[in-house]
């Protein structure tokens, strides 16, 4: 799944160049809030720019259910994008996304100049992976280039239907990026390989659990998911979120971890409340949470238990913070982990979802060495799942044979 073909491996000179990107922007008002998906995007179209494309981009943006919604419109994205590219982009907003005056727009691009399709979920056809839809979008270009890691785990019309009829299908430079990373940390980490888990429940993360436990050297766990684990222990945990139907669970990967010599810890103090408001933080003397309360956060002995399992680390992967960060009485050990990782000389990196949003939102983005754009990708991958929109590009080696 790792050796797919790059734009970098196409001749793209006066090629029409279909490029499927996350746009899936934060809006409002019609304002864009946070546009790094919009810059994570910037790489692929200016090199295909630069190399005389003919760029066609599309992307999808929320959920529209297969209906025109004005509020969804790509029309900011492709304003902020002129802005950025210091050129204009061309963009008609048409409800069947590819219409004629679409289709003659794309034939009249010239070579270094872009545009940008309207929403692919305005046609319901999109998310079923409809053959017509997919027929339409790969009639504008010659070439498929997919650069949006965030919907790898869909097999959309615009990011696998197409590739039915639209050859090469390559990747751009924001997966090949995933791939390297998250690839490489997963199937050939420099060791010790440490896995930091956190994140409300145990349910989410199962299958990331299992496949984890049998290549990583240590297991920290964090958050709400933490207290199933303890109470799976005989360890009383108060009033906290526990997945009842996920003890005997707990206890397999407890034993697993065992035999297979993974060092798996659990937190041995916590930060707790008598109710879920951002509220004073009272800290337990150890494991045990007590009656009335609920954890909310790893405790400052846990904190410092961890920091030192990270310590010599070469490789470490996080994913979930290890409380609910959005208080900043809990926030704590999100905060410390974050620091720890962002001094480290190991390479790091943040598998996607809330603790990509934490380490961007506590301002440790650029001191890690790799933070995923993908968030439900980014798990799916984790749980060692094929990705379609991945196995759809052409592999590389096929090519070069």
């Amino acid at each position: 799944m790792f050796n797919k073909m790059t734009v970098r491996d196409i001749e793209v000179k006066d090629k029409r160049v279909l490029v499927r990107c996350d746009f899936n922007v934060p809006l409002k008002e019609g304002r864009i809030t946070d546009e790094t998906r919009i810059v994570g995007a910037m790489p692929t179209i200016e090199y295909l720019m630069d190399q005389g494309a003919r760029v066609i981009l599309c992307s999808h943006m929320g959920k529209p259910k297969g209906e025109f919604v004005a509020a969804l419109s790509l029309a900011p994205v492709a304003g902020r994008l002129g802005d950025l590219l210091g050129k204009p982009v061309h963009f008609i907003s048409s409800a069947a996304v590819v219409d004629e005056e679409v289709k003659s727009q794309a034939m009249a691009l010239e070579s270094g100049e872009v545009m940008l399709l309207e929403n692919t979920r305005f046609r319901p056809e999109e998310t079923q992976n409809g053959e017509g839809f997919s027929k339409e979008l790969a009639s504008l270009a010659e070439i498929f280039v997919n650069d949006a890691f965030g919907t790898a785990h869909r097999a959309h019309a615009s990011t696998v239907g197409v590739t039915a009829f639209l050859k090469p299908a390559v990747s751009g430079f924001l997966i090949e990026k995933e791939l390297a990373f998250l690839g490489k940390a997963v199937e050939e980490p420099q060791r010790p390989f440490v896995a930091v888990l956190g994140g409300a429940k145990v349910s989410d993360k199962i299958k990331v659990i299992d496949n984890l436990l049998s290549k990583v050297d240590g297991l920290l766990i964090g958050g709400a998911m933490a207290y199933t684990f303890l109470k799976a222990q005989g360890i009383a945990v108060g009033s906290s979120m526990v997945e009842e139907d996920k003890l005997d669970y707990a206890r397999e990967m407890i034993e697993k971890a065992k035999k297979s010599g993974v060092e798996l810890l659990l937190p041995i103090d916590h930060r707790v409340a008598r109710s879920f408001e951002d509220v004073p933080a009272i800290l337990t003397q150890d494991a045990s949470i007590p009656e009335g309360h609920m954890g909310l956060d790893i405790g400052e002995m846990t904190i410092g238990f961890y920091q030192e399992a990270l310590l010599n680390a070469r490789t470490v992967l996080w994913n979930g913070p290890m409380g609910v960060f959005e208080f900043e009485n809990f926030n704590k050990g999100t905060l410390a982990i974050a620091e720890t990782l962002a001094m480290s000389s190991a390479t790091t990196i943040i598998g996607g979802g809330d603790s990509a949003a934490a380490v961007t939102q506590l301002g440790f983005a650029d001191q890690l060495t790799h933070i995923s754009t993908g968030g439900g990708a980014s798990l799916e991958f984790l749980e060692g799942k094929v990705l379609p929109g991945i196995e759809a590009l052409n592999d590389l080696k096929e090519e070069k044979q």
